[in-house]
């Protein structure tokens, strides 16, 4: 079977990936970074799970680095884009996959406070996180950002 990763190039390239310490997020960190790209891994609370993810990745042949931040936090989000530029280049692919938590009950269950807290995250935090990567694409001429919702 042909790997279709192998039909273009992220080499030089560096992708920030938020919530990335386990499933969708895990597999597309890896495919960014098996494309060639620098991989930052970003995670919030589980810094075992987090290590864990880049050892997976860094055995797949990665280059990772891992950036702890609230993507919903202005101040945070702005500290982990400055720390990715300093430490591995200007964001050049971003993929804005974090997620509140988001427990399993009918929606009748749900207040509407819990349900805003939600709508809050998922419209915040991508906002935040292209506000701070956006000026370094444009100057550069290339970047891609790819959000990931669900409500």
């Amino acid at each position: 079977m042909t790997n279709h990763i192998n039909r273009f190039s992220l080499e030089g390239k560096v992708a920030l990936v938020t919530g990335s310490t386990k499933g969708l997020g895990l597999a597309m960190a890896g495919a960014l970074g098996e494309a060639g790209a620098k991989v930052a891994i970003n995670y919030y609370n589980d810094e075992e799970k987090a290590l864990a993810a880049r050892e997976r990745l860094d055995q797949m042949g990665c280059q990772t680095k891992l950036f702890k931040a609230d993507v919903t936090d202005e101040k945070e989000v702005n500290q982990m884009v400055h720390a990715i530029e300093q430490s591995m280049g200007p964001v050049d692919v971003a993929v804005i996959n974090a997620t509140c938590d988001q427990p399993h009950h009918p929606i009748e269950e749900y207040s509407w406070e819990f349900y805003q807290s939600m709508l809050d995250f998922f419209i915040k935090s991508p906002f935040l996180i292209t506000r701070a990567i956006l000026p370094a694409m444009k100057r550069s001429g290339w970047g891609r950002i790819i959000n990931i919702g669900s409500v």
